[in-house]
C-alpha cells in the first residue's frame, strides 16, 4: 500500500497547486448554487411545498453540499493519464512494480478527493457564515447534528471511493477509444442527473426515485447530503451505504477485468 500511498500523495500535492484554477470555481459554484436556489425557492412558494417529500431548508443544504463537494464527482477524466494512454506512455506503468490498476486508482483518488477540500472550505463559510451575515439566513446552510456530520463524513469517505472508481473505469475505457471524447461527453450528463446535482433524488417520480437511489450515482451526492441535512438516519441509511460499499467492490472488480483485457491487446506503435 505505501506505493500507492505515495502517488496519490504526490498526484494530490500537483492539484493543491491550481489556487487560482480554486479561487474561480468557487465563485462559480457560489454563483450558480445561489441561482438553483432561486429557482427551488420560487418552485415551493408556488406549488403546495407542505407536501413535498423534501423541506426547502433540506433542498438548501442538497445545494450547498452538493456545490461544496461538486469535485468529487466522477465528470472528468484525469488528462495526463488519457495522454498516457493514447502515446503509449502507459508502458511506463506496467513496469512499476506496482499494480497497473492500483496506480490508476490512487491518481482517481487524488484527483477526486484534493480539489474537492480546496473548494470545500471556502464554500461552507460562505453558506454558513457569510449568507447569514448578510440576511440571507433562508438560503443559509443548517449545521448539522453531531450524528449528522459524522454519518456524512463517512458517507463522503464511501462517495469518493465510488468516484475513483467510477473516473478510474473511465480511464480504462480509454483503450477501446481513440481521443476519450465520447466518454467525457456522456459522463457529465450521466453523472450529475443520476446522483442528484440537477434534481434531488427525493423531488424525482416515486417510480423513478425508487430505482436511482440504489445505483452507485446516488452515493456520490444524494445519500452523504441527507445524512447531513437528516433528511434521513444512520438507521435508514445503513442498507443504502452498505449497497454503495458493494458497487464499489463491483466497479473496481469490473475495471480490474477491462484493465486486464485492454492491456492483453494493447498495442503500442513502434514497439
Amino acid at each position: 500500500m505505501r506505493g500507492y500511498v505515495a502517488i496519490a500523495q504526490a498526484r494530490a500535492r500537483v492539484l493543491l497547486q491550481y489556487r487560482a484554477a480554486a479561487v474561480a470555481g468557487f465563485g462559480t459554484q457560489a454563483f450558480w448554487g445561489m441561482i438553483r436556489i432561486m429557482i427551488f425557492e420560487a418552485f415551493y412558494r408556488s406549488a403546495m411545498a407542505d407536501g413535498a417529500p423534501m423541506r426547502f431548508e433540506e433542498v438548501v443544504s442538497y445545494v450547498w453540499l452538493g456545490q461544496a463537494t461538486l469535485m468529487t464527482l466522477p465528470w472528468n477524466l484525469d488528462r495526463e493519464m488519457a495522454d498516457e494512454v493514447r502515446t503509449g506512455k502507459v508502458v511506463y506503468g506496467l513496469l512499476r512494480p506496482v499494480d497497473l490498476y492500483g496506480q490508476w486508482f490512487a491518481r482517481a483518488f487524488a484527483l477526486r478527493s484534493a480539489p474537492m477540500v480546496i473548494r470545500a472550505l471556502p464554500m461552507f463559510a460562505f453558506a454558513m457564515v457569510l449568507l447569514p451575515l448578510v440576511g440571507l439566513e433562508a438560503w443559509a446552510l443548517e449545521a448539522p447534528t453531531l450524528e449528522g456530520l459524522a454519518m456524512w463524513l463517512v458517507a463522503l469517505g464511501v462517495a469518493i471511493l465510488l468516484s475513483s472508481a467510477l473516473t478510474t473505469l473511465w480511464s480504462v475505457a480509454l483503450m477501446w477509444t481513440v481521443s476519450g471524447d465520447g466518454v467525457t461527453h456522456l459522463a457529465p450528463a450521466l453523472v450529475t442527473l443520476m446522483s442528484g446535482m440537477v434534481i434531488p433524488l427525493p423531488l424525482l417520480p416515486d417510480g423513478v426515485r425508487a430505482v436511482v437511489v440504489w445505483l452507485p450515482f446516488a452515493g456520490l451526492v444524494d445519500l452523504p447530503v441527507r445524512l447531513f441535512s437528516g433528511h434521513l438516519t444512520a438507521a435508514e441509511a445503513a442498507p443504502m451505504l452498505a449497497a454503495q460499499l458493494v458497487w464499489w467492490v463491483l466497479l473496481v472488480a469490473l475495471g480490474r477485468a477491462l484493465l486486464g483485457r485492454g492491456v492483453r491487446r494493447l498495442v503500442v506503435q513502434g514497439g
